[in-house]
């Protein structure tokens, strides 16, 4: 088995894709109005409508609901990542902080207010989980 992406639901797909896209610096490609992925070499982060949540089950998803998950990116450099985000983010929850377990994280809400990470990691033992 493969993990290949995460899925967000939301009522504003063109606002939520052009959030991502500006945060990420990842272009969406578009399989249709209700449904956009942002590819990136480890993962895909989807981000369908409303609309798509019938053809899975009628009322299975709600936008703007997520309190549980956390939609983390691995960048290259947290600080600069901050100060670019700065006017496009509008709640930073944390700003850089150096993590026990040795990642530089950014914690910040997207505009449905799920939580997302941006972190580097610092720490030897850090950089050396993530180097591929």
């Amino acid at each position: 088995m493969d993990f290949v992406s995460i899925r967000i639901i939301t009522g504003d797909i063109a606002r939520l894709v052009a959030f991502y896209e500006r945060a990420t610096g990842v272009s969406a490609a578009w399989a249709t109005e209700d449904f956009a992925e942002l590819v990136t070499p480890r993962a895909t982060l989807a981000i369908g409508s409303t609309r798509t949540v019938p053809m899975f089950a009628p009322d299975s998803a709600q936008p703007a609901a997520n309190r549980s998950v956390i939609i983390e990116f691995l960048v290259e450099d947290v600080d600069r990542v901050h100060s670019n985000l700065t006017g496009l983010v509008e709640e930073f929850v944390a700003g850089p902080t150096t993590m026990p377990w040795g990642n530089r994280a950014l914690l910040f809400r997207d505009p449905d207010g799920n939580l997302v990470n941006f972190f580097t990691p610092v720490t030897p033992a850090a950089v050396a989980k993530f180097a591929r």
